[in-house]
């Protein structure tokens, strides 16, 4: 059934496009065949194939599994599936995941230009030290003048430059190799503790996996169905091993007589507010709404976050480069003025 990978982006448009049919009254399998006059050719036999599944009493979420899309997508829909919203699902997942892409083609976008011109910059940094630095520093000790600052600060980073490349590669190396060996082999909920002790990245993964917990649990119960049986519907989720596994340890935690709130807060890959706001919701009878606003509220600040760290990046890069540039250039011009001093 799979023949061609689906891009991110033709995911999220596919569910939202999708999710806008249902909401106007179209069935599933109306929406989805109404949707492939405006696909591509090469889409249309697997949307075909996708009509035959739903002929045959297959869920939306199997066949979103077949077709290859991202788990956070078909996660979406195997709960929406559950509590009957698969409209506002289908739209608020394609969203965030459409919100994550932007994000993330603004960051290489703006990583493009900077690491073109630190590798340039490297190679004119490799060139002025090979050529043009030897033949000053030569006349230097023939004149017995002492080198500046910033001939220094070229010849020790043209030094220490062999060095860093290797030691990046073994880095990056080692990392892999941790993740292939052992990172892969451990616990979904052990994985996720990891990630978020991470230095920058941690907060950013603390509030995605708050977020989708959080606005799934919400839709599970605005749709009357009570926290344990929704814990169970999560624990279904074969898809998602973490939202398994975090659905299964919650219910036994439940059953062994242990209050949602503290549950939550003692895990590390949530955010602190979540159990305060599962205690407050309880008390007042409004778990679901508040869930809800909480969700979104975490998806604000994690765009907040994504744009304080992009706004930082290119001008950290901007100048490093600037200081590279600058360096090499006083490095050849200010000794040529101590020369002319000399006469």
């Amino acid at each position: 059934m799979r023949r061609y990978k689906w891009s991110i982006r033709e995911q999220a448009n596919f569910l939202k496009y999708t999710g806008e049919l249902i909401e106007r009254g179209y069935p599933l399998s109306e929406a989805i065949e109404s949707l492939t006059f405006q696909l591509k050719e090469k889409r249309k036999k697997e949307i075909g194939d996708c009509l035959e599944f739903l002929k045959e009493g297959r869920s939306f979420s199997y066949i979103l599994t077949k077709l290859g899309f991202k788990e956070d997508l078909i996660g979406y829909v195997f709960f929406a599936e559950q509590h009957g919203g698969l409209a506002n699902a289908l739209q608020d997942g394609s969203e965030v995941m459409l919100k994550r892409r932007k994000d993330i083609e603004r960051l290489l976008k703006l990583l493009y230009y900077p690491l073109i011109l630190i590798f340039i910059t490297i190679l004119l940094f490799i060139a002025v030290e090979n050529m043009l630095l030897p033949r000053f520093t030569s006349l230097f000790n023939t004149l017995q003048l002492e080198a500046n600052f910033f001939m220094i600060f070229v010849k020790s980073f043209a030094e220490v430059l062999p060095i860093i490349v290797p030691v990046s590669f073994i880095i990056i190396l080692l990392f892999l190799s941790y993740y292939v060996l052992f990172f892969r082999k451990l616990p979904s909920l052990q994985q996720k503790q990891l990630l978020v002790r991470l230095p920058f990245s941690g907060s950013f993964c603390k509030l995605l996996y708050t977020h989708y917990f959080a606005i799934q649990l919400s839709y599970l119960l605005s749709g009357g169905i009570p926290i344990y049986d929704a814990l169970i519907i999560f624990e279904k989720n074969k898809n998602q091993r973490f939202y398994h596994e975090i659905g299964m340890r919650i219910r036994q935690q439940l059953v062994k007589g242990e209050k949602l709130e503290k549950i939550l807060s003692a895990y590390s890959f949530f955010e602190e507010e979540l159990s305060k706001i599962v205690a407050h919701g309880q008390k007042n009878g409004k778990l679901d709404k508040e869930l809800f606003f909480y969700s979104h509220y975490c998806l604000r600040k994690l765009e907040e976050k994504t744009e304080k760290g992009l706004k930082v990046v290119q001008p950290v890069l901007y100048s490093t480069i600037g200081l590279l540039i600058i360096s090499m250039y006083l490095a050849i011009l200010l000794p040529m003025f101590q020369l002319l001093d000399g006469f």
